[in-house]
């Protein structure tokens, strides 16, 4: 069994550092967040160490469950409760890989269709595109962004 992730362990000092700062937001997302990962840890038949990459799920996870809520708490119009999810997020994308923008995921999804040969395929190529730029875009990218770019060049090709 490899030691603890060095991501695991950066989270649990700055949690320390964070209460130690009275820091109560992100005190309370890290938390939150290594709560989060000691589930996913148990979760299952058996519990296990999570990788690195493992937590970035997790984190990419989280990270979408606050911006959806912040979405959420918009058209329920709780403006200070928008604010606060998206404040959580902030903290969390502190902790993810740097997010790619449009123009590196339309490379990404382009390469993607040359490699597949899926443009071809129409619609019908979206599963077989979407499998080869998922691994390259885990937790660098939304989910929904890399699926809509793959409609684009779909549609476009």
């Amino acid at each position: 069994m490899a030691g603890m992730s060095a991501l695991k362990d950066r989270l649990r000092t700055d949690l320390t550092a964070a209460m130690k700062a009275r820091d109560s937001l992100r005190s309370s997302t890290l938390r939150m967040i290594l709560t989060a990962i000691t589930n996913a840890e148990v979760a299952g038949k058996e519990s296990r160490e999570l990788t690195d990459d493992d937590i970035v799920g997790v984190l990419s996870t989280e990270s979408k469950k606050r911006r959806e809520a912040a979405v959420a708490f918009e058209d329920g119009n709780r403006p200070e409760q928008a604010a606060r999810e998206r404040e959580e997020a902030e903290v969390i994308a502190d902790y993810l890989p740097q997010q790619l923008g449009p123009a590196e995921i339309a490379e990404i999804v382009s390469a993607a269709l040359e490699q597949t040969g899926a443009a071809a395929d129409g619609m019908k190529g979206m599963g077989k595109v979407m499998g080869v730029v998922q691994p390259q875009v885990k937790g660098r990218a939304d989910g929904a962004a890399v699926a809509a770019e793959v409609r684009r060049q779909l549609n476009a090709g």
